[in-house]
């Protein structure tokens, strides 16, 4: 088959069907959407949500072009440095494997990450195949009854964020109330649909909903929409130091809160 990239899991023709899987409970949900939609935000703060809940979760950042580990939290508030790419860069995975080199957070203790270092990117390590990309989240459902995965925007480049929403028991999808957002997602929808992408697991989700956006119109452009997550200043200022982690408490958070309480609830039964 000719891929559309070097390297990418998508190609002009699929000729072979998918196999079925057998229904079972979420455990697996992939956070996807336009850049700048809120991804890895709305997936932080879920894993936060489900470990305040004393739920063992793990959350996997699969970023390797802006790896957002360093803009979680600070770096002292972490147990040590171990790397996604140690483990993608291995020729099979195991449980194992993983466990030693996720991260643990010294505050939160029902909490493990996966990420890429600061500095580090596509290059530092070997390139991986789709096959070991499956691999790794078929075995993270043996490491935690919880997994949250915070995809990169771009799949026809980023094969563990085009696996992963393949592989995922839901995908919340993520969309500003914009044109450019709008116009990205529907880029990139025909590489799902060519991998015979479930369309029924997926959440539409209007993110970072500020006062002055049309919010209310959003569903005349996606269609339903399943949550709708309003901006938080506070948040805002969190992520700008760098410690999306870091407690909510102010007033302009509370609808954000009640939204990712909400989600939790809908896609987890937490």
């Amino acid at each position: 088959m000719l891929n559309f990239i070097k390297g990418s899991i998508f190609s002009r023709n699929q000729s072979e069907p998918v196999p079925e899987e057998a229904e079972q409970d979420v455990q697996v949900l992939a956070v996807w959407g336009s850049p700048g939609s809120g991804k890895t935000t709305v997936s932080v703060r879920l894993a936060k949500y489900l470990a305040d809940q004393k739920k063992n979760v793990a959350l996997l950042l699969c970023d390797m072009t802006t790896p957002m580990l360093p803009c979680i939290c600070p770096p002292a508030e972490l147990e040590c440095e171990r790397s996604l790419g140690s483990i993608l860069a291995a020729t099979h995975i195991t449980d194992t494997l993983i466990k030693q080199n996720c991260i643990t957070h010294k505050k939160i203790s029902y909490l493990t990450i996966i990420g890429m270092l600061k500095g580090e990117n596509v290059f530092t390590y070997p390139p991986y195949t789709q096959e070991l990309a499956a691999e790794l989240i078929d075995h993270l459902r043996d490491i935690a009854p919880y997994i949250i995965i915070d995809c990169g925007s771009s799949i026809a480049h980023d094969i563990l964020s085009a696996v992963s929403l393949l592989e995922a028991d839901s995908v919340l999808r993520l969309v500003n109330c914009d044109l450019k957002s709008i116009s990205y997602l529907s880029s990139q929808l025909p590489l799902l649909k060519d991998q015979k992408w479930d369309a029924d697991k997926q959440y539409k989700v209007a993110s970072n909903i500020k006062s002055n956006q049309a919010g209310e119109h959003i569903e005349q452009v996606l269609g339903s929409v399943a949550f709708k997550i309003s901006h938080s200043d506070e948040l805002e200022n969190l992520a700008l130091a760098g410690n999306l982690l870091g407690e909510l408490t102010l007033k302009d958070s509370r609808s954000f809160r009640k939204e990712i309480a909400r989600i939790a609830k809908e896609v987890f039964g937490v």
